[in-house]
């Protein structure tokens, strides 16, 4: 039976399950919204909330050089990244100060394609993570790359095209036949487990 069990246990010992979740808290300080598992997201929220609660103290001290290094040494102790625990203390505590409580949000994404894990997005509140936006700023840019680039012919397209289709590099210009084979030939091999190479 499992009374009074707190929290969940994440398919590891205790070491293994404290590094992750300082992993965790430490990428999604950095970027303010990561993509995880629903279970570890669970896991994550008191995690990452209880640091920022820490760092809110610390800085509504103020004046207080000893409560704001009290602060930052505690926060240290689970986030091994200095830059992160700056940009918490800079940036993030001030953000939250008039806040209660309630710094994270996590919104399910669906199932993960090779295990068909619940996923889930987790995102500090106030960073709203926009992925159509994301993509349509990364289009953009991969747009600006290519009209720098110098345009092919269609000709050199279809070949280089025809080339990755049948397998080999010979109809591209300037590559030499892959392996020494001729178009029509087939390359015969015996499995491993029956000796062959």
């Amino acid at each position: 039976m499992r009374h009074n069990v707190a929290h969940r246990k994440l398919g590891r010992v205790t070491e293994h399950r404290l590094a992750l979740l300082r992993n965790l808290a430490t990428a999604l300080l950095r970027h303010e919204h990561i993509e995880t598992t629903l279970p570890k997201a669970k896991e994550l929220r008191p995690f990452v909330e209880r640091l920022i609660t820490v760092a809110k103290r610390g800085v509504a001290a103020g004046a207080a050089d000893s409560k704001v290094l009290n602060a930052r040494r505690l926060v240290l102790k689970d986030l091994q990244d200095r830059e992160v625990v700056s940009k918490l203390f800079d940036s993030l505590a001030p953000r939250f100060a008039e806040r209660p409580g309630g710094y994270t949000r996590i919104l399910k994404t669906g199932f993960r394609r090779g295990d068909g894990a619940d996923t889930a997005l987790v995102e500090l509140v106030g960073s709203e993570f926009d992925p159509k936006a994301a993509k349509a700023e990364a289009e953009a840019e991969a747009a600006e790359g290519e009209a720098s680039k110098p345009k092919k012919s269609v000709g050199e397209r279809l070949r280089a095209t025809a080339g990755r289709v049948r397998g080999n590099q010979a109809s591209v210009p300037g590559k030499a036949k892959a392996g020494g084979q001729s178009r029509g030939a087939r390359k015969v091999t015996t499995p491993r487990k029956a000796g062959g190479a």
